[in-house]
């Protein structure tokens, strides 16, 4: 409730938001969710129809003559009339009521895949954006640094210490650092609209709050893997059409028994039909019976029948597509990991070294080289070195960055694949 009020007071500004918070509204604001939910909704009540075909369904109408009636009609006007009827015994009946089950489990199963997807979505553009803002800092960083260095390459060019294209150079550089700082400013912009979108709230207002990030697991295909719920889902609507198809075979076949009543409050109103019976009309009536249905020769259902078993057949194939194509998915990752876990090492330790080398420029330009200013001696560095080591120091960084961020995606999606991305989810709430 505090976060709403923040964010759509008409002075709302950038609040950090946890992740966990983040995918709770994405999942709530979701297209593909709510249509998940509607086609669950839709699922429970094809259940509820094919139960209800036990139930009596009951009817009441009225048929009073607007005129006179002229010799015999063969009906009864009635003041009141009430029908009733209701399935008692069928086979095929029953393998609907099966069928329409698994398509309960199969929309109940597909929703939780879609949420996990809509999770998994949203994680990713969160972290991107985490990272794009540490990013984007040290760019700024680096910008800064990269104009420091112009203007000290001004003032050697000045006194002849260093050629025009020296200061050039550091004129590209400071460019180069500023049309990159633009790049990661549209990035995030970028990232804040489709978080924005997302999760419903206004563009802008949500910045990534980097400690709720959980550790991604590092796991591989040697991991136990868990049937998706999407391949749950398409395995039980397969299963669904299977009995939808043999409960179309059987009503071929087997007979069907129903129940019906009826009732009739008849009336001489504008009519004679007394006179064309021997005895006169009683004015209350009431009929009930079993009726016996026994199919002896329909082609329309034999066709109906062989079309539900190609529905089946075809359902049956994408579900054996769907867990195909994820394990694909899972190979392709486990090697696209391996090479991305060797790549964040060497844009660590490239990290790590370009940070030493920084310390070792630094203490340089305090204590001087340690060789005095004999023959043969290396020169005392200058504090072009020193903005040369920090710039380089911030594109290690942010290489690393970058490194982590790609790692982090294989991860996250390899998890999905695997069918572990609900443990994730588990542990992002509980961080």
């Amino acid at each position: 409730m505090l976060l709403f009020a923040a964010v759509f007071s008409p002075t709302s500004a950038q609040a950090q938001v946890s992740l966990a918070t983040v995918v709770d509204l994405a999942q709530r604001n979701s297209t593909a969710v709510r249509l998940a939910q509607a086609d669950l909704q839709k699922a429970n009540a094809v259940l509820e129809q094919t139960r209800d075909a036990y139930i009596p369904s009951a009817e009441l109408g009225s048929g009073l003559p607007a005129f006179p009636s002229v010799g015999f009609t063969g009906g009864v006007p009635s003041i009141l009339s009430g029908n009733a009827q209701s399935l008692v015994f069928s086979l095929p009946q029953q393998q609907y009521i099966h069928a329409a089950r698994d398509g309960v489990k199969a929309a109940s199963l597909a929703l939780k895949d879609t949420c996990e997807q809509t999770a998994l979505d949203v994680s990713t553009v969160y972290i991107e954006l985490d990272t794009v803002d540490r990013e984007l800092e040290a760019a700024h960083q680096q910008e800064d640094l990269a104009g420091r260095l112009v203007k000290i390459e001004e003032e050697r060019a000045e006194a002849g210490v260093d050629p025009l294209s020296e200061l050039l150079q550091a004129k590209l550089t400071a460019a180069q650092f500023r049309l990159k700082r633009l790049h990661l400013e549209t990035r995030a912009g970028t990232l804040a609209k489709q978080l924005a979108t997302l999760t419903g709230l206004p563009i802008g207002v949500i910045t990534p709050d980097h400690a709720s990030i959980p550790e991604i697991p590092a796991i591989s295909a040697d991991t136990t893997a868990h049937i998706l719920s999407g391949i749950k889902s398409a395995q039980m609507l397969a299963l669904a059409k299977q009995k939808t198809a043999h409960g179309d075979m059987l009503s071929g076949f087997v007979p069907q028994v129903s129940f019906d009543a009826q009732y009739l409050r008849s009336t001489k109103y504008h009519n004679n039909a007394d006179y064309y019976y021997k005895n006169d009309l009683p004015t209350t009536n009431f009929s009930s019976g079993f009726s016996i249905r026994l199919p002896l020769f329909d082609l329309g259902s034999s066709a109906k029948a062989r079309e539900s078993s190609a529905d089946a057949l075809r359902a049956t194939v994408e579900a054996e597509q769907a867990q195909r194509q994820n394990d694909i998915q899972v190979a392709t990752l486990t090697g696209t990991i391996r090479e991305l876990d060797a790549l964040a090492e060497i844009a660590s330790l490239k990290q790590q070294i370009a940070d030493e080398q920084l310390h070792a420029v630094l203490a340089q330009l305090e204590l001087g080289n340690g060789s005095g200013n004999g023959p043969g001696a290396p020169a005392q560095l200058s504090p072009k070195a020193e903005q040369l080591a920090r710039i380089d120091e911030r594109q290690k960084f942010e290489d690393s960055l970058d490194a982590a961020l790609d790692l982090s995606k294989a991860r996250l999606n390899l998890l999905r694949s695997l069918g572990h991305m609900q443990d994730w989810l588990h542990e992002l709430h509980v961080k």
